[in-house]
C-alpha cells in the first residue's frame, strides 16, 4: 500500500514539479530557504494525501499547504531585521550571472516588499497561472478580493520597480 501511495504522489508531482518550486522560490523570498518551505510542504502534502479530492487540484493542494506552512512561521517568529542607515541588510545573489537572472533577482526582492496576500494572489495569477477563481479558494477569500489583491499589488509593484529603477539611473525627482 504505500509504495502505491509513494508512486501515485510522484505521479502527481512531477510533470509539476517546476511551477511548484517557482512558486516557493517566489512566495518565501527573503523570509526563509525555498526548499525548506517545499520539504515541509511536501511531507504535509504525503502525510494527508488521502485528503485530495481530485487529482486536478493537486497543485492548488501544495499551494494551499505551503501558504498554511508561511502563515504559521509567521505567526511563530516576530522577525527582528537589521537596518543600517535606514536600509534592510539583504543577501546578495553574487551567482546572477545574466540579465534574466538578474531581473528575476529584482522581482523577487520587489515581490518580498508586497503584503502577503497581494504577494500571493500575484504569484498565483501571474507566474503559476492560476484562475481568480482557483486563487480565491487557495486563499479563501472572495473574487472581487482577489481581484482587488491582483490591482493593487501591480500598482504596488510597479511602484517598486519604477523608484528602483529611477533610483538607479539617478533620475529621483525630489518633490
Amino acid at each position: 500500500m504505500i509504495n502505491s501511495k509513494q508512486e501515485e504522489f510522484l505521479k502527481l508531482y512531477e510533470p509539476i514539479h517546476d511551477r511548484f518550486e517557482r512558486f516557493c522560490r517566489a512566495r518565501v523570498y527573503g523570509d526563509m530557504e525555498f526548499r525548506d518551505l517545499m520539504n515541509e510542504t511536501l511531507l504535509v502534502a504525503y502525510e494527508k494525501f488521502e485528503t485530495l479530492k481530485s487529482s486536478q487540484a493537486f497543485l492548488s493542494f501544495l499551494f494551499s499547504i505551503s501558504v498554511r506552512i508561511l502563515a504559521n512561521q509567521n505567526r511563530k517568529k516576530s522577525e527582528v531585521r537589521l537596518e543600517i542607515d535606514g536600509s534592510i541588510l539583504k543577501k546578495q545573489d553574487n551567482h546572477a550571472q545574466t540579465d534574466l537572472e538578474v531581473e528575476i533577482y529584482f522581482l523577487y526582492e520587489s515581490l518580498a516588499k508586497l503584503g502577503d496576500d497581494q504577494r500571493e494572489s500575484l504569484i498565483l495569477f501571474e507566474i503559476s497561472g492560476f484562475s481568480i477563481k482557483e486563487i480565491a479558494e487557495i486563499q479563501n477569500a472572495s473574487e472581487s478580493a482577489v481581484k482587488q489583491r491582483l490591482k493593487r499589488g501591480r500598482e504596488k509593484l510597479t511602484e517598486i520597480l519604477t523608484f528602483e529603477s529611477e533610483l538607479k539611473t539617478g533620475e529621483v525627482q525630489h518633490g
